[in-house]
C-alpha cells in the first residue's frame, strides 16, 4: 500500500490499486474530473458528504499542482 500526502492511498485490493481518497473508495481521478467539468468544492460536497472540505481542497491542490507541472 502507498499513502501519498496522507490523503490518498493505493492499495491493490481496492479499485485494483487505482489512488482513491484515503479511508473511501473515491477515485481521486473521479474528483479531478468533478473539478475539470466545472463542479465546485461546495456541490462535490453535497454529492459525498462523507468527504471534508480540507481533503477535497488538497485534492484540487494537488491536481493543479500536477498540472502546472505537466504544463
Amino acid at each position: 500500500m502507498r499513502n501519498t500526502c496522507g490523503i490518498i492511498e493505493s492499495n491493490p485490493e481496492i479499485l485494483g490499486g487505482k489512488p482513491v481518497i484515503k479511508g473511501t473508495r473515491i477515485p481521486v481521478r473521479f474528483i479531478f474530473d468533478l473539478i475539470s467539468q466545472g463542479f465546485s468544492i461546495d456541490e462535490i460536497l453535497e454529492e459525498y458528504p462523507s468527504l471534508k472540505r480540507e481533503i477535497v481542497e488538497k485534492v484540487v491542490k494537488i491536481a493543479l499542482d500536477t498540472k502546472d507541472m505537466n504544463s
